[in-house]
């Protein structure tokens, strides 16, 4: 047999149970069941997983994939479709099927394939429960701890005309406890337009001083990608959870809702630097798109603009040319500029002291080497009201400055979100209303998908009253970015929103989430304190005005009548009542 002809391949093997039994009892019917699973269940759910269909006899099928965990995804896909669809049946109607699954070596021959692996994956389906999954001992090794299934070991069994026991394992597809506890519950819902998330490119420098550089080049596609209305991008933050943690890009399409996932990888050796980066569907493990850039490190910008535009090309051709998209994006002149605005990017949803003055830091360094640098300038803007919002300096100048920059930056960066964003977190700290929502409408504007600026505005709608727009924002906020970094400041924007729509209840449970999250989150200690108050839970507003006035010293009733963000003036007063009542003079 010519060589050619011969592979390794995951094999799955499908048998109906109890099928002569059931066309003992009604032929036209079983057959017109066994014809609908075929096109309804099975048919679909090869095809999404990327296998091949090489046999079919009667009631059983035999299918080929090029990887064990497609073939596993995809068994187990059949029978949660395959349970759904029973339920709605009487019990002597239903239609069960066993699967096995085994990684082996076969000849293939006119569209089928042949062989003992072949043979022990029929075997591993006979020996499997009705409705449920079995696999050999190589497919566990090849699938365990890149998908979230539990997996049973069955043991050792022997099977007729195979020699030797096989060791077989049984799929649960409830899914495992590091699944369940990873942060998101179960599977999102695909957004109705292509959806992708861009992982943080690794460093293989063995440097991790180089970290940033690959952030860097993540953040900047995030950004370029996010201008596209018709691409539903996922915010950095909750892609960035997967740093340094090599996961499997299904389940990570899973855990966040997207079809499509971006990873790569940075090498950089003196001046030169390597970069590739892999573009891969989803649902069926194929990489659509793959290239690798080896340049000068000052060429870093166009290899960005480069690997964007490749794969928006790839995404949607056709909406591509449509709307004749060409990304542009103004990078500063100094590359060491754009290192210190990554390393201060981090800072930004932390609210707290500390980390407020480590961002500062980066961010006039970056300004000393380029002045003229858009983004820098509007992350000092954000920092400036920050520190106003958090009590730690005079709210007055520390606003007046942070208004200076925003508008500096504008002048700057017109085109960036990030300085409209600024604009109106300002604007929202000092209590204009208007403003502020006029600023995050436009950041929001030339970024549809920026979570952040969703979560700021929906913070801005809660200070004015406005408690239910402000929850919608927020929830798409955690939408785009599910793993977000900054959940408590999800968390406590809408415990803020409740509190505006009347719902104290609700509010002291988000604000409670949000401080347990994030135990130095002073203005979430604030809140707590204010809303613990109202609710008559007089223990834990106190404990909570003790942790808020730990982080803000000199918080007192006239500060907050003065600074606090609250510009609705009845829902102020109320705020003020409920520190009144956690011991707040």
């Amino acid at each position: 047999m010519p060589e050619q002809n011969r592979r390794l391949v995951a094999i799955l093997a499908a048998d109906a149970v109890g099928f002569s039994r059931l066309m003992a009892v009604d032929e036209a019917a079983t057959l017109g069941r066994l014809k609908n699973v075929r096109t309804a269940i099975m048919d679909p759910a090869i095809a999404r997983f990327g296998g091949r269909l090489v046999g079919s006899a009667g009631d059983s099928v035999l299918v080929e994939f090029a990887s064990a965990l497609s073939a596993v995804e995809c068994a187990v896909h059949i029978q949660e479709q395959l349970a759904t669809s029973n339920a709605a049946l009487p019990t002597e109607a239903r239609m069960d099927f066993r699967i096995g699954v085994n990684l082996g070596d076969v000849i293939a021959e006119d569209g089928t394939i042949y062989g003992d692996g072949v043979n022990v994956a029929a075997r591993i389906e006979k020996l499997a429960e009705p409705g449920s999954v079995c696999i050999s001992r190589g497919v566990c090794e090849q699938i365990r701890g890149k998908l979230p299934f539990a997996l049973t070991d069955l043991g050792e069994r022997h099977a007729h005309n195979i020699p030797q026991p096989i060791h077989i394992y049984r799929v649960d597809a409830t899914p495992t406890r590091a699944a369940q506890t990873s942060g998101v519950a179960g599977s999102l819902p695909l957004p109705d337009k292509p959806s992708i998330a861009v992982l943080p490119f690794q460093n293989m420098s063995g440097d991790k001083e180089q970290d940033f550089f690959g952030d860097g080049i993540s953040e900047d596609i995030i950004t370029a990608l996010s201008k596209l209305r018709w691409l539903f991008v996922i915010a950095r933050n909750s892609t960035f959870a997967y740093r340094d943690k090599s996961p499997d890009v299904r389940q990570v399409a899973r855990e966040l809702g997207v079809h499509y996932v971006l990873e790569g990888s940075i090498r950089r050796a003196g001046e030169r630097i390597r970069v590739s980066a892999q573009l891969i569907d989803a649902a069926s493990g194929a990489h659509i798109w793959a290239e690798r850039y080896d340049r000068a490190a000052s060429d870093i910008f166009a290899v960005q603009d480069e690997i964007t535009e490749s794969v928006v090309g790839s995404l949607e051709p056709q909406l591509y040319a449509a709307e004749n998209l060409r990304l542009q994006k103004r990078p500063p002149e100094s590359l060491d500029a754009w290192g210190c605005v990554m390393r201060a990017t981090p800072y930004i949803g932390t609210w707290t002291a500390r980390e407020n003055e480590a961002g500062v830091k980066w961010l006039n360094r970056a300004l000393e080497i380029d002045p003229e640098y858009g983004r820098a300038t509007s992350l000092l803007a954000w920092f400036c009201a920050a520190r106003a919002h958090l009590g730690l300096a005079d709210p007055s100048l520390e606003l007046e400055k942070a208004l200076q920059l925003g508008q500096r930056a504008m002048d700057q960066d017109y085109d960036d979100a990030w300085a409209h964003l600024a604009v109106g977190y300002v604007h929202m700290v000092a209590r204009r209303p208007d403003p502020a929502r006029e600023a995050l409408n436009e950041a929001i504007d030339r970024n549809p998908n920026f979570a952040f600026a969703h979560m700021v505005l929906g913070s801005s709608h809660g200070y004015a009253g406005r408690g239910d727009e402000g929850m919608r924002h927020v929830a798409l906020a955690m939408r785009l970015s599910p793993r977000d970094s900054i959940q408590a400041a999800n968390l406590s924007t809408m415990g803020t929103c409740h509190f505006a729509a009347g719902h104290i209840a609700e509010a002291v449970e988000f604000q409670h989430r949000a401080v347990r999250l994030r135990p130095n989150f002073g203005t979430a200690w604030r809140s707590l304190a204010a809303m613990a108050g109202l609710s008559g839970n007089l223990a834990l507003a106190a404990s909570a005005l003790a942790e808020a006035k730990r982080i803000q010293p000199d918080l007192s009733l006239d500060w907050t009548e003065r600074y606090h963000p609250i510009s609705d003036e009845k829902l102020r007063a109320l705020y003020i009542q409920g520190l009144r009542h956690a011991g707040l003079t």
